[in-house]
């Protein structure tokens, strides 16, 4: 849990310009506290792993990619998190994370390509999600498929995606979005790798629209 906080804290710095602008305050306030915050999303990744097991069989592949790609960096981020986790509190022993020792640790993980990896998926999901708010009927298809969801025990996972629709159809358009944190996080991960002294500290970030 104190990992997942000190990411969340990073990543609300990171994007704090995003968090209160006019267009992407949501999908950002979305973006920390649904894909990646400090709360415990078991149960909604196992309703996601029950719902893309029957999806893919039944709806056509542009409709259940965005689940495929979130099963892929949920998998991957708890991997990667658990790996950090052993090199913090295990190897290092630390008490309390700060930048220092989170980058020592992330360095010692070794895992550069997982982490390209990682921001790839990111931006994927983006584009995906993008894709699917654009398509007719949806925004009906979720409404009318809540209670349903609720009954079957997939509460916690309806309202992460009635969530997740309503950010993204907002924005009309995610790509300057989408662009924004894939260069961001792409620019951090090389900064970390290259030695910078403040790695999480972005000069020179794009004026937004």
């Amino acid at each position: 849990m104190q990992l997942a906080e000190w990411q969340s804290g990073r990543l609300r710095n990171t994007y704090a310009d995003l968090l209160v602008h006019p267009r992407y305050a949501e999908p950002a306030h979305y973006f920390l506290s649904d894909l990646y915050g400090p709360k415990d999303y078991s149960q909604r990744d196992q309703q996601v792993e029950r719902v893309y097991n029957k999806a893919r069989k039944l709806l056509p592949q542009h409709m259940v990619k965005p689940l495929a790609d979130a099963l892929s960096m949920n998998v991957m981020s708890q991997a990667l998190d658990i790996r950090l986790c052993m090199e913090l509190f295990g190897r290092m022993q630390v008490s309390q994370i700060d930048a220092d020792n989170y980058v020592e640790a992330y360095l010692r993980c070794d895992n550069f390509p997982l982490r390209r990896q990682q921001i790839e998926l990111i931006r994927e999901i983006g584009h995906d999600l993008d894709s699917v708010v654009r398509k007719p009927m949806l925004g009906m298809l979720l409404t009318m498929s809540r209670k349903p969801a609720q009954l079957a025990g997939l509460g916690e996972l309806q309202a992460a995606l009635e969530r997740g629709f309503n950010a993204f159809k907002a924005m009309h358009g995610a790509d300057e979005f989408v662009a924004i944190i894939v260069e961001r996080e792409s620019r951090i991960l090389e900064q970390i790798y290259s030695g910078r002294r403040r790695p999480f500290v972005l000069d020179d970030e794009p004026t937004l629209t």
